[in-house]
């Protein structure tokens, strides 16, 4: 399988997992549970998927750079910053940032300690940044099918 048709099918079955857990499963959970155990529930699924986010970035970034090694021997021109690339880091960095950074935050806020940002704000930003994720991800799907 060539490196351009696995890139392809990683950033498909990731942008699939993300409107999956951010589209269909967090809302079911709080469509079927009472608001506390959802937001439990929905905040073990979105460990999950940044562990998983951070599996596929890290393996699309080494076949992006492969990729270009590749190109660079065959002796074509190419870039070592692709769009590929850089989509790839903008979704890993939404990534840490949302799941490592904020989520602490967010528990901390939710059990009552101080936080700068209301349990509020910071929900609504770590959502932004989801979503932002999201749409990153499916433009690098998007990209990487019609190579």
């Amino acid at each position: 399988m060539n490196v351009t048709r696995l890139q392809s099918m990683l950033a498909g079955l990731w942008a699939g997992l993300l409107l999956a857990v951010g589209g269909v499963a967090a809302p079911s959970l709080f469509a079927a549970l009472e608001r506390q155990a959802a937001g439990i529930g929905a905040g073990q699924i979105f460990q999950v998927e940044a562990r998983v986010s951070l599996a596929v970035a890290a393996l699309l970034f080494v076949l992006e750079r492969r990729r270009v090694r590749d190109l660079v021997e065959s002796g074509q021109s190419a870039s070592a910053m692709s769009a590929t690339l850089l989509m790839a880091l903008g979704a890993l960095f939404l990534t840490v940032f949302g799941g490592f950074v904020l989520h602490p935050l967010i528990q901390a806020a939710k059990s009552g300690q101080p936080t700068t940002l209301s349990f509020a704000a910071l929900h609504g930003i770590s959502a932004a940044l989801f979503w932002a994720k999201a749409l990153l991800v499916l433009v690098l799907a998007w990209r990487l099918s019609s190579r």
